[in-house]
């Protein structure tokens, strides 16, 4: 290419200057804190209540959106859905404020729910749950195994004062109903799981998001969400530097949540 060809094509894609970078990049990170606190969000297991399709550890990223109302600009753009059945949601908890708690969905506005011998039945339909674990040597609990034939109480773990008095009000035949935006939802660590059955009906106002797939899981302590001190905070950081590669479950990277 002659010289003057040459000089024509560099006036015409002039370098990036170091404030249109900026600009650029000001745009990025914009633009990545928008989709990170609007339409997803990270959520870190605590507890055993969903093993084995969810452990203690998993970092899971969640979509806020699917359950979100729709708006009329990003409506045709986002997937949103109702909840269904056999969904696994993140929520803020009905009893403690601030606490999120991840379950799956057993029955929506309408369904008809109880158990029989720990067997679910849905608008008197015996439900098939694969992803159900039991817990080895678990104590028999009539309240949580045939639920709702036996009225709550403090005997059977029911501390959830407003509950054992508004459970009655939502029975039917030996059902439980489940009331308009609102939803019945349990663990998949049926012994373990401290759910619905023992706090009510997940408003749907509580509702974050759905679990999407699993981006990071590393080998954690039960006890770990209860340490909230400045001390053992660093103590659990300087752990997981340590032992990030050998104490990394690698092989539930990217794993979908079902």
């Amino acid at each position: 290419m002659p010289d003057d060809e040459k000089q024509i094509a560099q006036d015409e894609n002039p370098p990036e200057t170091a404030v249109e970078f900026l600009a650029s990049l000001a745009g990025l990170l914009a633009t990545v804190l928008f989709i990170m606190t609007f339409v997803f969000q990270t959520f870190a297991i605590p507890s055993s209540s969903m093993e084995n399709t969810l452990l203690i550890g998993d970092h899971v990223l969640v979509d806020r959106e699917q359950f979100a109302p729709p708006t009329r600009w990003a409506g045709p753009l986002l997937p949103y859905h109702d909840l269904k059945r056999g969904d696994i949601a993140v929520f803020l908890s009905p009893e403690q404020p601030g606490l999120f708690l991840v379950k799956r969905i057993i029955g929506i506005p309408g369904d008809r729910i109880h158990l029989k011998d720990d067997v679910v039945y849905r608008n008197g339909e015996k439900l098939d749950e694969p992803y159900v674990k039991h817990a080895e040597g678990a104590g028999y609990n009539p309240y949580t195994e045939d639920f709702p034939s036996i009225a709550p109480g403090r005997l059977y773990g029911v501390r959830n004062d407003a509950w054992r008095e508004e459970m009655p009000s939502h029975l039917a035949g030996g059902d439980i109903v489940v009331p308009p935006n609102s939803y019945f939802a349990m663990g998949d660590n049926r012994d373990v799981s401290y759910d619905s059955r023992f706090w009510g009906f997940v408003p749907r106002a509580n509702l974050i998001g759905r679990p999407l797939f699993i981006y990071w899981s590393f080998i954690t302590p039960p006890d770990e969400y209860e340490m909230r001190g400045l001390g053992d905070r660093a103590q659990t950081m300087v752990h997981t530097i340590l032992h990030f590669f050998d104490e990394t479950r690698w092989s539930r990277t990217l794993r979908i949540v079902r």
